[in-house]
């Protein structure tokens, strides 16, 4: 027969249930915690890898330059005259007679260069030039004895007419043989090359046994002749500012290897058109060397000093993008997005540009920006390098 049931069982069995639910529910709160954990965890490393897979740039602010008395702009010093010298002809370099820093004449041979495939050439059309010659004088003998037995009625006008006709052939075939002749021949001139005018070598490339072509002007020059008794120098001048310079302005120029020198210069050609891209106009510059202190290439100064330059901003040189339709630069906002404003670009000082208009004192500009940087690009920022 069955056991009688004991006294408080039916507690123990509900107190068992109870801490079966509680073990569940505590469990799923576990997975619960380490779930959302876990999603938090993957939005942070997912907003981390996003933060360092923008681009990183450099931020400066633009400078605000006082007013002052001058303008001055950089430039390079070009000689008034510089022919960089060519091979017209095919050959090699026989022999070379003057270096760099050699003062030379104009016709002065400088290399002399061997070209035996022309020597060939020109040895096989004089020969056949001679041959034409002895033809022609053959057709002209021919015509003149056929003309005088027409006379006596000899011969008919036909026949006559025919060997005229065949020396004025022979006679072109001639020509033509001596046309080909002397163009060879002065093919064979340019194996001397000669100064064009008096100046001094600046470059020399030739060597003895070296290959030479014909034509190529994309190779590097046998020897550049410059005439450097007069120099000149292009510097772009604002636009706000050009109207304020004429044929004629005086100017000062200096140089690094004479810092207490100044140069005059006097302004001697204008542009007179505006510059699209950089808002500038192009003025040229001359002043006489009869030293030859002031040498081709060397890095200068020109101020013009009658000129009031006010207040300006300048941000680096390396800030600007150009584009089709002009300047930019690329400005930051609060949020770290690029605007891309247009500016109008004033005085170039080398390592800085005056911006005339497109952005405040207060903008972020990024220094450096990659090329292909556009508007509402999200990047990071770090200081600018000093």
């Amino acid at each position: 027969m069955p056991e009688p049931l004991e006294v408080g069982s039916k507690p123990k069995v509900l107190t068992l249930k109870r801490l079966g639910i509680g073990a569940v529910l505590a469990a799923l709160a576990v997975v619960a915690f380490g779930v959302s954990t876990r999603a938090s965890n993957d939005r942070d490393l997912k907003a981390i890898s996003t933060d360092i897979a923008l681009p990183t740039v450099a931020v400066v602010r633009p400078q605000k330059v006082s007013a002052e008395d001058g303008l001055i702009l950089p430039g390079v010093i070009q000689a008034l005259n510089s022919a960089p010298i060519h091979a017209r002809t095919n050959g090699y370099v026989r022999a070379w007679f003057v270096d760099i820093g050699d003062v030379v004449s104009a016709g002065q041979t400088l290399a002399v260069l061997a070209a035996p495939e022309l020597d060939e050439q020109l040895a096989v059309a004089r020969a056949e030039y001679q041959t034409a010659q002895a033809n022609e004088n053959l057709a002209r003998t021919t015509a003149d004895r056929w003309k005088a037995l027409l006379a006596r009625g000899v011969v008919s006008q036909q026949a006559t007419d025919e060997k005229v006709g065949d020396y004025a052939a022979v006679a072109a075939v001639a020509n033509a043989r001596l046309a080909d002749m002397r163009r060879l021949e002065a093919q064979r001139g340019f194996t001397r090359l000669q100064a064009p005018f008096s100046g001094v070598i600046t470059s020399r490339s030739a060597q003895v046994g070296a290959l030479v072509a014909a034509g190529a002007t994309t190779a590097e020059p046998l020897f550049t002749v410059s005439d450097t008794h007069r120099v000149r120098i292009y510097v772009n001048v604002p636009q706000s500012l050009s109207a304020s310079l004429r044929i004629g302005t005086a100017a000062k120029m200096r140089l690094p290897e004479y810092p207490d020198r100044e140069f005059d210069m006097v302004v001697t050609r204008s542009a007179d058109s505006v510059d699209v891209r950089s808002g500038t106009v192009l003025v040229e510059l001359q002043t006489a060397n009869p030293k030859c202190e002031l040498k081709p290439g060397a890095y200068a100064q020109v101020e013009f000093s009658d000129l009031e330059v006010g207040d300006s901003l300048h941000v680096p040189a390396t800030a600007l993008l150009f584009t089709s339709e002009g300047p930019v630069v690329a400005v930051l906002g609060p949020d770290n997005r690029v605007s891309i404003h247009a500016v109008r670009i004033g005085r170039d000082t080398g390592k800085t540009v005056e911006i005339l208009a497109g952005v405040d004192e207060d903008a972020r500009v990024v220094d450096n920006p990659p090329d292909a940087m556009a508007q509402g690009d999200k990047v990071r920022t770090v200081p600018p390098r000093v």
